[in-house]
């Protein structure tokens, strides 16, 4: 989840920071079709090579994937690795991809791509093909799709080495809204152009006894939608226990009120080597150091630090489940049980600037990050891992749909999911949702506060909240795995007509967590989400 010297997302950070020309120059590709092929790409920008016209199609991928998963797994071979140790973290800031040589994906240069290079934190290198019609080409690595300064290690790479990974960028190439970069993991700039979780194509063993595995995309072929208005990517996936064939069709769109979303339909083609205990499909890499759940572990000068502050659910059954995130003290995996589970997701809820005071990362502008299945996920678990952390440069949060029972060598599985990073979720008008947790010392006021007792504040926000009195007969229902409860009650906020505020004591000592579900209701009607959280009585 973490890295040893310099920190992934610090890579793609930097990465993304370099300056852009607005000139334009490279090839089109305007169609890759439902049957996995590409039509009319045009010539390569002047200096770049292209490798042999080769067939391809999904069904073409697909093929070698499941044929390879027959083969022993064979590591990629190092490449030039002293020459990479040279490039380090300032010295791979100096590299910026030439704009001129962007590769244009779709008819009307909607759809400009650029290259990362290699270096010291990015040493695994990935083939990037483009299509045409029912064949593709490798785009080759050479020093001229890169500006580097005179006497920059790059210099002395050998031609054909390989690339990093590659990022969509916008039409006028000042932005990029799309980048993969590193073992199987993408990220997108979300509504507000800000990068922050991450996406992977699969995770194995995640949060297991045994050691996390982290399948790796080594081939990527590019291309559009019909109209042009879509990036189509195909990925080989390798790892020493499956292989994989992808297809991900990415769209970015922008709302009337400027915000922007985007939307991934993606298919993955799984075949596996050997026996698999923990598959994880559809995964997340987040971070969450401390929030307004947690102030007491605060020690930076900012009131909230985090990418994500709460995984969404909707169940099988419908109900609508949020579960603020932690820092806990120890590695702690969560598991929720379901039956083709209907959504599920990290969010940023709170964007409210002055709940951050960032003003140089923008934590409020982070994107939320949503998955629902187009073909069911049956039965299985959706894991939810969090790690402690004391830093904002490390993932240490984890969420991803395990399905039941072991994949077995010699297996094959499909799953269709669509992943969509935007501002909320579409949530049902007739449920108000939790937007905010506190907690703090138990008791009343003005009265000797009682040991060992902490008091849990949820505010809860919706329009079926609206026209609701304190004698309208809402109550509280809070469910706690241990301890005694006390206190508990619900009212609505002063002057916020769509706002209530839920209350209780909890009484509860030792080192095991507490789990507690709470929601409001009026009769046999829920009228919330259900609030869940793990609480550390003494963390």
């Amino acid at each position: 989840m973490t890295g040893s010297n310099l920190d992934r997302r610090q890579i793609l950070a930097g990465a993304a920071a370099a300056g852009f020309a607005t000139t334009i120059g490279g090839i089109s590709n305007a169609d890759a079709g439902t049957s996995g092929s590409g039509s009319n790409a045009r010539a390569a920008p002047a200096g770049a090579a292209l490798g042999t016209s080769e067939p391809f199609s999904f069904d073409i991928l697909s093929e070698r994937a499941a044929a390879n998963a027959h083969v022993p797994w064979q590591p990629t071979p190092p490449v030039a690795a002293s020459i990479l140790d040279r490039i380090d973290y300032d010295a791979y800031q100096e590299i910026r991809f030439r704009p001129e040589m962007s590769l244009m994906l779709g008819d009307g240069r909607a759809l400009p791509v650029q290259l990362f290079h290699l270096g010291k934190f990015s040493r695994d290198a990935v083939k990037i093909h483009l299509i045409k019609d029912d064949t593709a080409q490798e785009v080759l690595y050479n020093a001229s799709l890169f500006d580097t300064p005179a006497g920059h290690p790059a210099r002395e790479l050998p031609e054909g080495i390989g690339f990093a990974g590659f990022r969509v960028m916008a039409p006028d190439l000042k932005t990029d809204w799309l980048a993969f970069l590193g073992a199987s993991y993408f990220r997108a700039s979300g509504p507000y152009n800000q990068y922050g979780l991450s996406a992977r194509g699969l995770a194995i063993d995640t949060g297991a006894p045994t050691p996390e595995e982290f399948p790796r995309f080594t081939e990527f072929w590019l291309s559009s939608t019909p109209k042009g208005d879509s990036v189509v990517i195909y990925a080989y996936l390798d790892s020493q226990s499956v292989t994989g064939a992808y297809r991900i069709t990415a769209q970015r769109s922008v709302g009337t009120n400027n915000v922007a979303r985007i939307d991934m339909d993606i298919e993955a083609r799984l075949y596996a080597r050997r026996d698999i205990g923990r598959l994880g499909i559809a995964p997340f890499s987040s971070m969450y150091w401390y929030g307004e759940t947690s102030r007491r572990q605060i020690v930076d000068w900012r009131p909230e630090i985090h990418d994500s502050d709460g995984l969404a659910i909707w169940t099988g059954a419908g109900e609508r489940i949020w579960r603020p995130l932690n820092n806990p003290p120890r590695v702690m995996g969560n598991a929720f049980l379901d039956n083709n589970i209907r959504g599920f997701g990290l969010l940023q809820r709170d964007r409210d600037f002055v709940h951050y005071l960032d003003d140089s990362v923008f934590y409020e502008r982070r994107a939320s990050v949503w998955v629902e299945p187009i073909a069911p996920f049956g039965e299985g678990e959706l894991h939810l891992l969090e790690i402690p952390t004391d830093d904002e440069i490390h993932d240490n949060i984890a969420a991803y749909w395990c399905p039941n029972g072991p994949f077995r060598a010699g297996e094959t599985r499909t799953y269709r999911y669509r992943l969509r990073w935007l501002d909320d979720i579409p949530f049902p008008a007739a449920l108000a949702k939790a937007t905010a947790t506190w907690t703090g010392i138990g008791g009343r006021p003005g009265h000797k506060r009682p040991e060992g007792v902490r008091k849990f504040v949820i505010d809860f926000q919706g329009k079926v909240l609206k026209d609701l009195g304190r004698d309208d007969g809402v109550e509280i229902v809070v469910s706690p795995s241990r301890g005694v409860l006390s206190n508990a009650y619900c009212h609505p906020v002063v002057d916020q007509r769509e706002r209530w505020r839920a209350l209780f004591d909890l009484e509860a000592t030792g080192e095991n967590p507490v789990d507690i579900r709470m929601f409001l209701r009026k009769g046999d009607r829920a009228l919330t989400e259900t609030w869940v959280f793990q609480y550390f009585p003494d963390a």
